[in-house]
């Protein structure tokens, strides 16, 4: 039978990739099992994934999704905050969670026979947490301290500004992860509850595991670790599936010429002068998306790249300097960043346009294009010898993709870029500047 036709039968039980063992099962309740087994190490990494993020609050309740990851550590009915960060501590491991615009992750990385120990401390920290006013009101503080530490920060503060620009201030994916200090300092409890109340559950769980595990042992400490929280694992029950599109999150201003772009400046006690340019890019799940890898690669990855050697190297106008991209699963952005003395601002913006207009209209070489692929395969690979990055790998996956893909159907994708590909993108995206951000001194 084919693999589409059971990949999420609710009994089904995949063998992925059968040369580096990773395996997929649906359990009771709809919860999804990703599991690599690798020998050769004495430990693992698992990760707990809920697809909910920023973008999923109502406007009102902004920074209840990062709020609440932050209280799911404050204790749960069977474990006090001691317990849990004692937990891993006494073990040599370690604990943490993210939160993200589209996901939220809570993940451990302990030796295998602690295996049982890490899965039964975040199982029932997502199941069984309290979600105390008291405890929120103490870790609001804490993120308030942290929204101020990202206001200090100018590549925190104009990085998010650059976002808002790009994808809408306005819209769910345009406001910041964390909330602001007004909607943080307005969420009550009930918010928070209401929240976890609608997305924690377990057909939107994802686990994903890689290290010396079992995946059959794993199976059977997750489901006791959910059932005993209280979950109701229903027999046949179907995963629930992110919608690929929302509506309005991609609203933003139309794109326009560089020399035209009025800078969107914060003032800041700084000596560099600190400048994001950009505009819309590729979502995630784009069939150029390869092609963008390439292209960021060539223009700003690493110290080989054009913008490091004609704005550094050759100029000396900036120490740091480079591209980036994001994609979301109906929107995404790319930009160029450096950092500058305020009176060489000016010149500075110029060439990072023109880069990538030069990109757009000459191309770019084979041996820029054969250094770019070995750069992206290579750093994939050596992050790969990571059991995090591969966890990691195996829950984007599954969230954003919704398919598994091999390292090597990814690496030939890579491969099958060529030039061509990358000079019609950089032609896309050099008329796709919308966003010019400053964060620096007056003057």
């Amino acid at each position: 039978m084919p693999l589409d036709l059971v990949y999420d039968d609710p009994a089904s039980d995949v063998m992925l990739d059968a040369a580096t063992g990773v395996r997929r099962s649906i359990l009771p309740g709809g919860v999804r099992l990703l599991t690599q087994t690798d020998r050769s190490v004495r430990s693992a990494s698992i990760g707990l994934w809920l697809p909910v993020g920023s973008r999923d609050e109502a406007p009102a309740h902004a920074g209840s999704t990062h709020a609440l990851e932050h209280l799911l550590f404050k204790g749960t009915r069977r474990r006090s905050a001691m317990d849990i960060a004692a937990a891993f501590d006494e073990v040599g491991g370690d604990s943490n969670a993210v939160t993200a615009k589209e996901h939220t992750l809570y993940y451990g990385r302990v030796r295998s026979a602690d295996v049982p120990m890490a899965v039964d401390v975040l199982t029932d920290m997502i199941t069984a947490s309290v979600l105390e006013q008291d405890a929120l009101a103490t870790e609001r503080e804490v993120i308030l301290e942290e929204l101020a530490m990202a206001e200090d920060d100018p590549n925190d503060i104009g990085y998010e500004t650059f976002l808002a620009d790009v994808l809408g201030p306005d819209t769910a994916l345009g406001r910041p992860v964390g909330g602001t200090a007004a909607s943080v300092d307005a969420l009550d409890i009930a918010d928070v509850r209401a929240h976890y109340g609608e997305h924690y559950r377990p057909d939107n769980l994802v686990v994903t595991a890689v290290g010396d595990i079992d995946h059959e042992e794993l199976s059977g400490l997750l489901q006791a670790g959910l059932a005993r929280g209280g979950w109701s694992l229903r027999q046949g029950a179907l995963p629930s599936h992110r919608s690929r599109e929302t509506a309005g999150a991609t609203a933003a201003g139309a794109p326009g010429d560089v020399a035209a772009l009025a800078p969107h400046r914060l003032l800041r006690p700084t000596e560099q002068n600190h400048i994001y340019l950009g505009g819309r890019g590729l979502t995630a799940l784009s069939e150029d998306r390869h092609a963008l890898s390439v292209l960021m690669s060539v223009l700003g990855g690493g110290m080989s790249s054009r913008l490091f050697q004609n704005i550094r190297e050759q100029r000396g106008l900036a120490y740091s300097v480079y591209s980036f991209s994001a994609g979301y699963r109906d929107a995404g952005l790319f930009g160029m960043y450096a950092a500058c003395r305020p009176g060489r601002t000016t010149q500075v913006v110029e060439l990072l346009a023109e880069e990538l207009a030069r990109m757009g209209a000459e191309g770019i070489d084979e041996l820029e294009l054969s250094r770019a692929k070995g750069q992206i395969t290579g750093s994939f690979a050596l992050g790969l010898e990571d059991t995090s990055s591969r966890m990691g790998r195996l829950g984007t996956i599954e969230l954003v993709h919704g398919r598994y893909t091999s390292v090597d159907e990814t690496l030939e994708r890579i491969g099958a870029v060529d030039v061509r590909d990358v000079r019609h993108l950089a032609a896309r995206l050099a008329d796709s500047f919308s966003s010019r951000v400053e964060v620096g001194p007056e003057g």
